[in-house]
């Protein structure tokens, strides 16, 4: 399914030309010129869009509907994912999805949001916001990772936790708060990877990590753009204005020194625009990390993680 935000048109309608004259293309009739002309253009003028981009772009860049989610990195970064599913205490989510997989060969747990594409599967995963039966299991998954020595890879996609009456109800508020303690004290090596919006408690439940990356199109804040507009001015529609005063974007974020480790590049106009391409970036990104942390012990991994948190707080007098 073809999705193109505003800012996309020029170069989608450029990429169409280019299919046709392809298409009309044959032996007596050659628009190879023009297509190599057309190409360039096409080239220049992502390059051009995509170096200027507004947070709230970036925003509406990290929520795009082609936009890699979790189990499309699965897929193109591991081998021989076997998914667990429910908490043993009320049900499975779908909007979080729990596993094990091996990395180049290595076992490791494998924990992400989950969004869906097209009507059916949003509704199905929630469009991506769990219940707290998700962390829930979410924990459960990583305990059982912990039991054998294996890291943990986390991938944040999520508007935020969700907010109805049946999750309120169940503890969400509790559910997420345990994951933070739980995490925090686990002793194996921890990656969080922010692949798209990265939204308040929702995300953070699943972040607490010896590293966290960020893609470079993607968000992370306490509160969505247009959740922080209807606080400040009453008004959902002021989220571009929000977006600017959250500084939500990964440079925003880097340039904090203590809150991520690394912006992961994607390829040029986004990684909806190539899979294969992004996830074999985000791989190198994995495997440097965790190669890193296996240096540590158990012991120092815990101290390590407890470490990077605490010095995100600052006091000044």
């Amino acid at each position: 399914m073809q999705f193109f935000l505003d800012f996309e048109k020029p170069i989608a309608e450029l990429e169409q030309k280019i299919r046709e004259l392809r298409q009309y293309s044959t032996d007596n009739v050659d628009f190879s010129g023009d297509i190599r002309k057309l190409e360039k253009k096409v080239e220049k003028l992502r390059e051009d869009i995509f170096s200027n981009l507004s947070r709230w772009q970036r925003t509406q860049l990290a929520r795009h509907i082609n936009r890699p989610f979790t189990l499309d990195f699965v897929r193109e970064i591991f081998t021989d994912w076997v998914e667990v599913h429910g908490d043993r205490n009320f049900r499975d989510d779908p909007a979080i999805v729990c596993g094990f997989a091996r990395l180049d060969g290595e076992p490791c747990c494998i924990i992400g949001h989950q969004k869906g594409r097209d009507t059916k599967e949003k509704v199905y995963r929630n469009f991506g916001m769990p219940n707290p039966e998700g962390y829930r299991k979410a924990l459960r998954v990583m305990q059982m990772a912990e039991q054998f020595g294996l890291p943990i890879f986390t991938f944040v996609d999520t508007p935020g936790a969700f907010p109805g009456i049946g999750a309120e109800e169940r503890g969400q508020a509790e559910a997420i708060a345990r994951n933070l303690r739980e995490m925090a004290a686990l002793s194996v090596p921890i990656i969080v990877t922010i692949t798209g919006e990265g939204g308040s408690g929702g995300a953070l439940a699943i972040a607490v990590g010896n590293r966290v990356l960020m893609m470079e199109y993607s968000v992370y804040a306490v509160i969505s753009p247009e959740g922080c507009a209807a606080i400040l001015w009453s008004d959902g529609t002021k989220g571009s204005i929000a977006a600017d005063a959250l500084k939500l974007t990964a440079s925003d974020i880097a340039s904090l020194g203590c809150v991520i480790d690394d912006v992961v590049p994607e390829p040029v106009g986004g990684a909806h625009n190539d899979h294969a391409e992004a996830a074999r970036n985000l791989k190198k990104y994995l495997k440097k990390n965790l190669y890193e942390l296996k240096q540590l012990s158990p012991q120092e991994l815990v101290v390590q993680r407890y470490d990077k948190f605490r010095a995100m707080t600052r006091v000044t007098e």
